[in-house]
């Protein structure tokens, strides 16, 4: 038993040291992120809302991206969000230009949005998921961040096993489950170390278990696999070549948008790609499933506008579902603000784990060169 337990914790540490400091950018990174979405609304406050006048009608989708268009005149709109909110500016997307937000009633355009609180989340972004590499660098960083968090997610295990006393007694337990005042040097970090480890590796486990879904097609397949369902093809499975860039169509764009409102009359956002051609495919959020992030797809057929496929969230099978959950669950959103300060905290112990972690390897190397001197001097 004692064997299995010096092979795990060495296991620990060599990983540790291999991978610390991709883990460290990872956690700081996923503890900037956790309330990006929060951050950006707030920061945008101004340009989201709008006053909304007595029974004052909308103007026209066509209208509203007409509206973005001119102000921008050189970008090309990618999406267009509507909030069922009377008081909400419609947003539309530019792609890499950024987004601009429209006031539904009058076509004024109310701001670009806070674009260096968005660029720095991009920044920190990259970081967490290609360690900033960027172009034809990007596989490469998401191969090591992805296996830097296979390696956390080990220690995040081993490091639970190595926490528990041998003798589950109180008195054995008290030591490490809580921190210590008056601690310095080697006790310090120890006492640390298990603590924040306790506090922190169950979430970080769900954490980097939920990475590993998002990071590897292999662990996505695994999901549909164990849920009893047949997993979708890749993307690009059935790509011989790039397809040519879809000529725009909005004739009827306004028609379009009608029938995708009129498909769920509890709908809560919608949100169309930009430009239609063939096709007009609509992400309804409904806000009706247990799953809160839970969106529903509609596609229309551009020229006829009838409906070529409705795909609502309760009708997809309980793979999809299951990946849907983990790609919030990742992030802490899906238990709200409480579980995004949760997944903060978790982030952040991490980051004490990677430094506590090198702090004792450390100390550990050197007292074991000066035995090793002393013993030749000897």
């Amino acid at each position: 038993m004692r064997s299995i337990r010096n092979f795990v914790f060495w296991t620990h540490l060599v990983c540790g040291l291999t991978a610390g400091i991709i883990i460290f950018i990872m956690c700081v990174t996923g503890a900037l992120l956790a309330f990006e979405k929060d951050t950006i609304a707030f920061a945008e406050r101004d340009n989201r809302v709008v006053d909304a006048p007595y029974e004052a009608q909308t103007k026209p989708v066509s209208a509203i991206i007409g509206a973005a268009k001119q102000f921008r005149p050189d970008s090309k709109p990618s999406s267009l969000l509507i909030t069922n909110d009377p008081t909400a500016a419609v947003m539309v997307a530019l792609g890499r230009e950024g987004q601009v937000f429209v006031d539904p009633y009058t076509g004024e355009i109310k701001g670009e949005g806070a674009g260096g609180v968005r660029s720095f989340f991009r920044t920190m972004t990259d970081l967490h998921r290609y360690i900033a590499m960027s172009g034809d660098g990007r596989p490469v960083g998401k191969a090591i961040t992805g296996a830097g968090n296979l390696v956390f997610l080990f220690l995040a295990i081993s490091g639970l096993y190595i926490w528990m006393p041998r003798r589950l007694e109180w008195r054995s337990v008290r030591p490490v489950l809580w921190f210590r005042a008056g601690t310095s040097g080697k006790a310090r970090d120890f006492n640390w170390h298990n603590t924040i480890g306790f506090w922190c590796s169950a979430v970080l486990v769900v954490l980097t278990l939920t990475a590993t879904v998002i990071s590897y097609q292999w662990a996505s397949n695994l999901v549909y696999t164990l849920t009893g369902n047949q997993p979708p093809p890749p993307a690009n499975a059935n790509a011989t070549q790039a397809p040519a860039q879809p000529a725009e169509t909005t004739a009827n764009i306004d028609s379009l948008w009608d029938t995708a409102r009129s498909q769920s009359p509890t709908w809560k956002t919608i949100s169309l790609r930009l430009p239609v051609a063939k096709d007009a495919v609509f992400t309804i959020d409904e806000g009706t499933s247990w799953n809160i992030f839970g969106r529903s797809t509609l596609t229309l057929d551009a020229a006829s506008g009838t409906v070529a496929k409705w795909e609502p969230y309760s009708g997809q099978n309980s793979g999809r579902q299951l990946r849907s959950w983990m790609r919030f669950t990742h992030t802490g959103e899906t238990g709200g603000p409480i579980g995004q300060f949760i997944a903060l905290v978790a982030c952040l112990g991490g980051a004490f784990l990677v430094y506590t972690g090198f702090a004792l390897a450390l100390r550990r190397f050197g007292n074991w060169r000066k035995r090793k001197r002393n013993a030749v001097v000897v």
